[in-house]
């Protein structure tokens, strides 16, 4: 039996144990917060944004921010994000009592439509969030004017954005606030843990409180609140990582975008597929490899699924549309959002991946797909 090929596990070294060790020896007490700080510190600098809170997950990241912004049910307020998505992005709006909008992909980028954004807006309309999925990127141009016109501030899921830029301007630093996954899936690990960005000082201020239980920062009383606020905090021990894996982020993300990169050279005699793409001006992150068959090639999620568990290969499934979860109303009319999951699949990708498992998985699609395109186009010719 062949070894069994992940999708996915952290790079993981010498110098993050090391830190992590440090953060475990000696981060109590009056330097409980150093690598807290430090994390912050770096990662804004990376990002080139204003301010940074390290949190306990992109989730809690979210759901501070969108607090932040008055996001509730008292208006029947609405926030319009993409069909798309993980049920995280979805589960604060959920949570702080809006009513979640849920609308079209782009069929190239898998992201969310700047139009069918236009189309959804109301009165009603508190935020839209920009998913950037698997490292593709949202068509930030058209939402930021969308926003600048209509007053709606612009949110950026960067969950799955490190290494992600759009015309010079990293993920996560254009919008009112970005926010950040470090699980253990994603190109920087803290194991769990996220981050909320941005660059308006009012709006750090808010979320900066509401993460300290309330307590804002200027408040003279010792354990006094001053609204009910979150425990959404990251622990010293985890941004010690975070600090090792920050100080390796190009390293990083250059390889995730080398698999990427080697995928598509290995699968592009394949016709009718797909992958994440990279526009001029832009970097694709690469965090998910990914390959979308066209409807024609008959190719679905299942064969793909079936094919890798007999090779012994780790296949992620493309995200369900958020309206086809039975908490939510069905909307099948966002047909990019319900067409590309039954046909797309998420390959392996973690960092150490040799050439001989990147090309043992290439030629696992391969083999299925050639057999699978073969049958068709014998059958269509037979039926003639």
């Amino acid at each position: 039996m062949t070894n069994r090929i992940f999708y996915t596990k952290p790079s993981i070294t010498q110098l993050e144990t090391d830190y992590a060790a440090d953060a475990a020896a000696t981060g109590w007490g009056a330097r409980c917060y150093d690598y807290l700080n430090r994390f912050e510190r770096d990662f804004r600098t990376y990002l080139g944004s204003g301010f940074a809170i390290a949190t306990s997950s992109c989730t809690g990241a979210m759901h501070m921010g969108l607090a932040a912004l008055g996001v509730g049910a008292g208006a029947g307020d609405e926030v319009i994000l993409a069909d798309t998505n993980w049920v995280a992005t979805v589960s604060p709006i959920v949570h702080l009592g809006a009513r979640p909008v849920f609308v079209d992909v782009r069929a190239d980028t898998w992201c969310i439509d700047p139009q069918e954004v236009e189309r959804h807006i109301t009165p009603k309309t508190k935020a839209i969030i920009a998913t950037h999925l698997y490292g593709n990127l949202c068509d930030m141009d058209a939402l930021l004017e969308i926003g600048k016109r209509t007053g709606i501030p612009v949110i950026e899921d960067a969950a799955e954005a490190v290494g992600s830029v759009w015309h010079g301007r990293r993920a996560g630093s254009m919008g009112a606030f970005g926010t950040f996954s470090f699980h253990g899936t994603k190109t920087l690990t803290t194991g769990e843990g996220g981050m909320f960005v941005t660059n308006d000082a009012a709006l750090y201020e808010k979320v900066l409180t509401l993460s300290n239980h309330g307590r804002a920062r200027g408040q003279t009383k010792q354990f006094w609140p001053d609204a009910i606020g979150f425990k959404y905090k990251m622990s010293n021990i985890q941004a010690a990582i975070g600090c090792a894996q920050l100080e390796r982020i190009d390293e990083l993300v250059n390889r995730k975008r080398e698999i990427l990169a080697s995928y598509m050279i290995r699968l592009s005699a394949l016709p009718g597929i797909t992958m994440n793409p990279e526009y001029t001006g832009t970097v694709n992150g690469a965090w998910m490899p990914t390959a979308v068959f066209h409807p024609s090639t008959g190719i679905t999620r299942e064969m793909m699924q079936q094919t890798f568990e007999t090779a012994n290969i780790d296949a992620r499934v493309f995200f369900y549309p958020l309206s086809s979860l039975s908490m939510f109303e069905n909307r099948p009319l966002n047909v990019n959002a319900w067409s590309i999951p039954g046909r797309a699949i998420n390959l392996p990708s973690y960092h150490d991946m040799s050439e001989a498992d990147i090309d043992r998985v290439a030629a696992t699609l391969l083999d299925m797909a050639a057999g699978r395109i073969y049958h068709n186009s014998t059958a269509l010719r037979q039926s003639v």
